[in-house]
């Protein structure tokens, strides 16, 4: 019988994972001060970095998209799966042993789920990885790899595998392990026919392809015998609810950390040049699957470099040398204003790509290529240049108005003198005609200002922008709650002690859970002390991921679990490490600001009173009034000691 999952054995895995680690597989994260990290948003498209993790409470918060939550909530997110199937996978990775109430059982996967087809996926790389070293017509693979330089070891290390011939191996071992037909189809394992169902892959050699996370969701297949009965060399998985080959690349979960470390990713052709990179000192290698390089590629590879201002990395390209390399080449500088990153291009002035170089000439040759990579505006410059009867006056002039737009495309406004400069030298004309007709191109003065793309890809001349880090523009909250404005200086008070009492909330304790809520002035901040008080209060409790999630749960709408969420990772803005007096001055602060309210109400209602007609109420109103403006300057003492 199917059960719940114990709430202490939630609280358990919560305590035990490490959120950083959990979001660290898909996003890379940089240090934002005071304890938070920051990177680039997995779930939805920005060009300044706007995730904020906060490894000490266990939580996430993008202020871009106000998508925020903890480990759980972000596995949930990003894999597409439910709150149970989020809990068992960190439980396995926290080591944690889940119960289930009234002595129930894990619950039975939905037939057809994504978590269903991820484990048939996992099981049929295991069944071909060993297959690959005990079928006899394995042979066939095995020398494959041989030829090519990959040995046992290499093959285990990026899960290479062999597809029997037969129409329904595959098909009866996963039957065996409880797979229904139509599971394995949807999963593009297997196919349906006139006769029935057979395997997908058949006497072939596979490639498992894998996510970032690690799970694999599906398989690149190469020809291996002359009377295979699909003629393609690679035969991929199709389309399904979890392989989609526009969002995939080829060993990107071996090569993620090192992509992170190097600010580098090396885009190469196929699954040996991935295999041969990796083996020889270049582990930054990816392939995209069956597909040309795309939107989707390039937003996983952002990610995985902080692609932004700050942390400028690099993207290179391998293609061969002949006509299909080089528009390759220009269909990926047509796409490179995708990247911050600068982007490159490596190719092999022999044609070899980067197995058979390897092959050939060994693993420094591969290592060699990379390190000659030369801009990829300029590869694609020179390309354009030999169309050109350069010697020729018309030949130049033509050549000029092919290229210029490749000069002013550049996204480093900086750089664009120094190539209208290169191009001039290159045509062999005056470099003042080049910079003219370079701007003419873009639409802007010979001496303007920055430029940026519109949306067609052209630049135009705008006002530089008077800050770098503009507040990103995020979704509309949910309906219900209204949504501060973090920068609302009056709030500041109420937004910092808050923040404190989520981050930290033995600091405040009891003092904190003494407040009111007309001690608070925004209505989410009132929900949110309203949350407070409902999960314990401050003064019960120790912190930590357990505090931050019973806060959510308590949370009366999205708008203050994104709240939560928010000031759980926001830094605080005390001088050094908060401690009680830093906890004390802000709750001072907050209780000065309420007080000042009542005074302001007070004097109101005197100034509408006739003394004389009121002489009791006056003077008792009035008598109120001295006793608030001295409890005013008694917390403004204690606020300003605090923060002293």
């Amino acid at each position: 019988m199917a059960g719940r999952i114990r709430d202490d054995d939630i609280a358990l895995v919560r305590e035990r994972t490490r959120i950083d680690e959990v979001v660290s597989q898909y996003v890379t994260l940089r240090p934002a001060g005071a304890g938070s990290l920051k990177g680039l948003c997995p779930f939805h498209d920005e060009k300044s970095p706007s995730f904020n993790v906060r490894p000490q409470v266990g939580a996430f918060h993008c202020f871009g998209c106000a998508e925020g939550g903890d480990a759980i909530a972000f596995l949930q997110k990003i894999e597409g799966i439910g709150f149970v199937d989020a809990v068992e996978r960190l439980a396995v990775s926290a080591g944690v042993q889940l119960r289930y109430v009234d002595g129930g059982q894990p619950e039975r996967k939905q037939s057809g789920s994504r978590a269903r087809l991820v484990e048939a996926h996992k099981a049929a790389a295991t069944f071909y990885a060993e297959q690959l070293h005990t079928a006899g017509d394995a042979a066939a693979g095995r020398t494959f790899l041989a030829e090519r330089g990959f040995d046992r070891a290499a093959a285990e290390t990026f899960g290479v595998g062999f597809a029997p011939r037969g129409g329904s191996a595959l098909l009866s071992h996963l039957r065996g392990r409880g797979f229904s037909d139509d599971e394995l189809v949807t999963a593009g394992l297997a196919a349906s026919s006139a006769r029935g169902r057979y395997d997908r892959f058949r006497g072939r050699l596979v490639w498992p392809i894998r996510e970032l996370s690690g799970d694999v969701v599906g398989f690149g297949a190469r020809r291996l015998f002359d009377d295979d009965r699909i003629d393609a060399k690679y035969l991929n998985t199709p389309e399904s609810p979890i392989y989609h080959k526009s969002q995939v690349l080829y060993g990107v979960d071996l090569a993620r950390r090192e992509i992170a470390r190097r600010s580098q990713a090396v885009v190469v052709e196929g699954y040996t040049d991935v295999m041969a990179a990796h083996l020889s000192g270049v582990p930054t290698a990816v392939a995209t699957c069956g597909t040309a390089f795309g939107e989707d590629h390039a937003r996983v590879l952002r990610r995985l470099l902080l692609d932004q201002d700050e942390f400028r990395g690099e993207v290179i390209f391998t293609f061969d040398g002949d006509e299909a390399g080089q528009r390759a080449a220009l269909r990926a500088f047509e796409g490179d204003q995708q990247f911050v990153s600068q982007t490159y291009v490596a190719v092999e002035p022999t044609g070899l790509d980067p197995c058979d170089l390897r092959l050939q000439h060994g693993e420094g040759a591969v290592r060699d290529l990379i390190a000659r990579r030369i801009p990829l505006y300029r590869f694609v410059l020179e390309n354009k240049l030999k169309r050109f009867d350069l010697d020729r006056a018309d030949g130049r002039v033509d050549a000029l108005r092919s290229t210029a737009p490749l000069v002013g495309s550049v996204r480093d406004r900086a750089k664009v003198s120094a190539y209208v400069r290169e191009l001039a030298g290159m045509l062999g004309m005056e470099v003042e005609e080049v910079r003219a007709e370079v701007y003419r191109v873009i639409g802007a003065p010979a001496k303007g200002g920055p430029a940026t793309r519109n949306d067609r890809g052209s630049l135009r001349v705008r006002p530089a922008p008077a800050g770098r880090n503009a507040p990103a523009s995020g979704a509309a909250p949910a309906p219900g709650t209204p949504l501060p404005d973090p920068a609302d200086q009056a709030l500041m008070a109420e937004r910092e002690l808050l923040k404190l009492v989520v981050q930290s909330p033995t600091l405040a304790g009891p003092a904190f859970d003494a407040l009111e809520d007309d001690d608070f002035t925004h209505p989410a901040y009132v929900a949110l002390r309203q949350a407070m008080e409902a999960a314990g209060g401050a003064g019960t409790s120790s912190g930590g991921d357990g505090w931050v999630s019973a806060l959510g749960d308590k949370a009366v709408d999205e708008t203050v679990r994104g709240l939560v969420t928010a000031l759980a990772v926001e830094p605080l803005r005390a001088a050094g490490q908060p401690d009680e007096r830093y906890a004390g001055s802000l709750l001072a602060r907050v209780q000065e600001l309420a007080v000042a309210r009542r005074i302001t109400d007070v004097k109101s209602r005197l100034q509408r009173m006739n003394p004389v007609e009121q002489t009791d109420t006056y003077n008792k109103l009035f008598g109120e009034l001295v006793g608030l403006e001295q409890h005013r300057r008694a917390l403004r003492e204690r606020a300003v000691g605090g923060l002293a």
